[in-house]
């Protein structure tokens, strides 16, 4: 997996919510069966692996500058 490979968006963590600040469970719904682009993959202090960076396109309700989120490999 590297950057430029397009990957499929084929599941949502269980227990996943939205809250006021973020709407994760609703971008996470907006993207499952979707194929994007991998943005890049980044390190993150304390994990053993690389989270992809994906541009998904806007959140709901929130402005075009959010439009990348980070997600586990598999």
């Amino acid at each position: 997996m590297k950057a430029g490979d397009t990957v499929k968006w084929i599941g949502i963590p269980a227990g996943l919510s939205d809250d006021d600040e973020l709407q994760t469970r609703s971008l996470f719904e907006k993207c499952l069966g979707k194929s994007f682009c991998i943005v890049a993959l980044e390190t993150v202090e304390g994990l053993s692996y690389k989270l992809v960076k994906l541009n998904v396109g806007p959140m709901p309700g929130k402005s075009e500058s959010l439009d990348r989120i980070w997600v586990e490999p598999e």
